[in-house]
This record gives structure tokens, sequence and C-alpha cells, in this order.
């Protein structure tokens, strides 16, 4: 069961920052050798993920793979009912959070600031707190380190 949720607030309202904050956010999280499961709303979603996944930095690597391919990588992308075999990292890129996503070690929010997601991770954040899970927030609006 999942002991902690953290919601890393960015400052800006650009979607496209969560993913390039998930970037940097995943080298730091691969380094520490955890598993990571990244759940996106669409296969669409996923791929766009895996893409900017491998255009990142020329001079980083991480390993990751989509869940409907064979490969045995640190960082799993998906979508749907799809889930990897452990049960450390989820990282939730989709609005709503899945029910499963509470059998994760962890649970990853990135928020920026447009109305839409601050309205569904707000709402995440709720059942996390009715579930008993420890939520910390990561306010990096101050932050002008980027």
């Amino acid at each position: 069961m999942t002991s902690k949720a953290d919601f890393y607030l960015l400052p800006n309202d650009d979607p496209e920052d969560r993913g390039r904050f998930l970037c940097r956010l995943l080298e730091k999280i691969c380094a520490l050798g955890h598993q990571v499961y990244i759940h996106t709303p669409d296969q669409r979603a996923a791929q766009q993920l895996d893409q900017l996944l491998w255009e990142f930095r020329p001079e980083a690597f991480i390993p990751h793979g989509l869940s409907n391919e064979q490969h045995n990588s640190a960082v799993e992308i998906g979508w749907d009912q799809q889930r990897p075999s452990h049960r450390d990292l989820f990282i939730n890129l989709d609005q709503a959070i899945v029910e499963d996503a509470m059998d994760f070690d962890r649970i990853v929010e990135i928020v920026v600031q447009s109305p839409e997601i601050l309205s569904a991770t707000r709402d995440n954040f709720r059942v996390y707190k009715s579930r008993g899970i420890n939520a910390e927030m990561h306010d990096l609006r101050h932050n002008t380190t980027r």
C-alpha cells in the first residue's frame, strides 16, 4: 500500500513542462535504483513521452520502454489497464488516479498551473488523503533554477 504521494508544483501552465521536469526527475530516481511505472492518458501520450525520453539530453540515458513492448527497463510507460510486475513507484500523468495506483509504494504527481491539471490533481490529493496516504508538496513555483 502507498505510504506517500509526492506532488511537484511547477511554476508554468505549459503541459509540456511536465514531461521536461519528469525527465530530470527520472534521472535522479533511476540513479537511486527505483523501478518506475509512468501512467499516461493514452497510447499517443505514452509514445510522445517515449520519444521525449530518447531526445532528452544527448549525454543522458534513461532506460525505458512502453508497456506493450518486450523490454527489461527501470522505467515503463503505459496506459489503460497496463501495469508492470513491480509495485515500486507510480508516476501519474493522467488526470484521474487509477485505483490500483494505491498498490504501489509511492506515487508522484507533476502539477502545472493549468486549470484542468490543477483541478484534477486537487481531486487526486483529496483521494490520497482520504486513504490515509501522506501527501507531500514540493513547491517549485519560486525556484528560479530550471
